[in-house]
C-alpha cells in the first residue's frame, strides 16, 4: 500500500507515515459511501444531531491534544490551533440550531385541492476536499451540515493536514456517525483526481484557483454540485480620518495571522495620503512586535510556512517588487535554520504592476499603497481578478456603506478585517469562486428542492 509522509514544517522533521489511497481504494470507498447514504437519511434528524452533539463534547474533551496535532503538521503557533477548535464549536452550535428550519417541507401554495410543496432532500455522496489552513473551520463548515443534511461524506484532507483529518474521522465514529457515511480518504492531488473520477453528487473544494479551475473543466460536464473556495487578494482602505494607530495595529493582525495563510487574510492596503506615514510607522511598531518562533510555544505569532513551495512564491514576490521600486521596510527573507521560515515582511512604494499586488501571497508578506482619496481607493480595490474579502477604516459609516458597496467582493468589513461568521455566507466573486458555505445558504447548499404537486381527487 502506498504511504504518505508527514513532515513538521517547523522542524522539518518525520512525523508519521501513514497509509494512502489509490484509485481502486477510492472507488471501493466511494462504493460504500453509495451504499450507506440511504440508511443514514433514514436516521431521524434528531439522532443525526445527537451525534454532531457528541463530536462536538469530544472535540471540547480532547481539544489540546487535537491543537497539538495540528500545530505538529501545519506550523500553526498553538494558541492558534487553540483558538480554531473554540471557533468550530459556534460554527457547530449554529448548524444545530438551524437545520430543522431548513429541512421542513414548505407548503406555498393550498387552494381548490391543489397543494404545492417544496421538500428539501440530500444530494447524495458529497466530497470535501479542504484545505491545510484552517482544516477544522474549512471542513467543518462542510461535513457538519452535509452529515445533518443526510448526505453521506467522502473527505480528503489536505496532505497538509492529514494526522488531523484522520482525527476528525475517528471523532465522527466515535459520535456514532457510521464508519461508511463519513470517509476519510488520504493522499495527494492523484487522489482528489481519483475522487473526481467517481459517481457523486456534490464536490466542495478549498484551495487555489488553478487547482479549482481544473476540477471546473472535470465536472462541468457532468453537472455535479460543485462549490469552490478559492484565493483572494483581500484589499482594506484607511480613510484620512481614521485613527492610523488602530487600523495599524488591527490591520497588521489581519495581514500576519496564521502566518499570513489565510484566504481572507489581508493582502493589499490602500491609506489616504494625509496619514500615509503615521500609518505606516505604527504598522511596523505592531509587525516588530510579533514573536516569529517554535509554535508550540505560547508566545508565538509567526509560525512556520506550511508548505515549502511557498517560500520560492514569496521570495519572487519580493525580488520582483524591489526591482520595481519597492520599499522593503522589514523582513524580505527566509529565516535560517531547518523548516520552513520567512520573516514578516512589510513593502511601502507598492504598486499594481507588483506581483505582490496582483498575485495571492499566502505568507507574512504585505504591500502599503499611498491613495489621494476615495476614487482612487475603489479603483484600486477593484483592479483585481479575485473578489473575497474588502475593508473600509473610518468612523464614518455612511462613507463606508458608500465605498462597500462599490467593492466586488463576497464579504465586505467595516473597521474590521480577516473575520468569518457562521450567520453570514462565506462566497466570492470572479476567480475567488463559486459557491457558499455558512449561514443558513450553506445549509441549504448541501440539499436539493424536490417540487411536489398534489391534487385532491375530490
Amino acid at each position: 500500500m502506498n504511504q504518505l509522509s508527514i513532515y513538521n514544517p517547523a522542524t522539518a522533521a518525520l512525523i508519521s507515515q501513514v497509509p494512502a489511497d489509490d484509485a481502486g481504494s477510492v472507488a471501493a470507498k466511494t462504493a460504500q459511501a453509495r451504499a450507506a447514504q440511504p440508511g443514514w437519511l433514514a436516521v431521524p434528524l434528531a439522532q443525526r444531531k445527537e451525534c454532531i452533539v457528541r463530536f462536538r463534547a469530544a472535540v471540547v474533551a480532547q481539544l489540546e491534544s487535537l491543537a497539538a496535532i495540528m500545530t505538529s503538521e501545519t506550523g500553526k503557533p498553538i494558541k492558534m490551533s487553540r483558538n480554531e477548535l473554540n471557533g468550530l464549536l459556534g460554527r457547530i452550535d449554529f448548524f444545530l440550531k438551524e437545520v430543522d428550519a431548513q429541512l421542513v417541507t414548505e407548503t406555498v401554495f393550498a387552494e381548490g385541492g391543489m397543494t404545492e410543496q417544496i421538500q428539501h432532500i440530500p444530494l447524495g455522496v458529497v466530497v470535501n476536499i479542504s484545505a491545510w489552513n484552517y482544516p477544522w473551520f474549512v471542513g467543518g463548515n462542510v461535513y457538519i451540515p452535509a452529515l445533518l443534511t443526510g448526505n453521506a461524506v467522502l473527505y480528503k484532507p489536505s496532505e497538509y493536514a492529514t494526522l488531523t483529518g484522520l482525527a476528525m474521522a475517528r471523532l465522527l465514529h466515535e459520535a456514532g456517525v457510521p464508519k461508511d457515511v463519513f470517509i476519510a480518504v488520504v493522499g495527494g492531488g492523484e487522489v482528489g483526481a481519483a475522487l473526481m473520477a467517481q459517481k457523486i453528487d456534490g464536490l466542495f473544494f478549498t484551495g487555489s484557483y488553478s487547482t479549482g479551475a481544473r476540477i471546473a473543466q472535470t465536472l462541468g460536464p457532468r453537472m455535479v454540485k460543485l462549490q469552490l473556495e478559492l484565493g483572494g487578494k483581500d484589499p482594506t482602505y484607511v480613510c484620512e480620518d481614521a485613527n492610523p494607530k488602530t487600523a495599524a495595529e488591527s490591520l497588521a493582525d489581519g495581514a500576519m495571522y496564521n502566518t499570513g495563510q489565510s484566504c481572507c487574510s489581508v493582502e493589499r492596503i490602500y491609506v489616504h495620503e494625509k496619514i500615509h506615514d503615521a500609518f505606516v510607522a505604527a504598522f511596523l511598531e505592531t509587525v516588530r512586535g510579533f514573536k516569529v518562533g517554535d509554535p508550540t510555544n505560547e508566545d508565538t505569532y509567526i509560525g512556520a510556512v506550511t508548505r515549502a513551495p511557498q517560500l520560492a512564491v514569496l521570495e519572487a514576490q519580493v525580488a520582483d517588487a524591489k526591482a520595481k521600486g519597492a520599499t522593503l521596510l522589514c523582513g524580505g527573507t527566509r529565516l535560517p535554520g531547518p523548516g520552513n521560515w520567512f520573516a514578516p515582511t512589510v513593502f511601502s512604494n507598492v504598486n499594481h504592476s507588483m506581483e505582490l499586488m496582483r498575485e495571492e501571497s499566502f505568507g507574512p508578506i504585505i504591500g502599503i499603497q499611498k491613495v489621494s482619496g476615495d476614487a482612487e481607493a475603489v479603483k484600486l480595490m477593484n483592479d483585481t481578478r479575485y473578489g473575497l474579502t474588502a475593508g473600509v477604516f473610518t468612523p464614518d459609516e455612511a462613507r463606508a456603506r458608500g465605498l462597500l458597496a462599490q467593492v466586488n467582493a463576497g464579504s465586505v468589513y467595516w473597521n474590521c478585517c480577516d473575520r468569518v461568521s457562521p450567520r453570514l455566507p462565506w462566497s466570492g466573486h470572479g476567480d475567488s469562486g463559486v459557491g457558499l458555505t455558512l449561514s443558513t445558504y450553506g445549509i441549504q447548499t448541501f440539499t436539493r428542492p424536490k417540487a411536489w404537486h398534489l391534487r385532491s381527487a375530490g
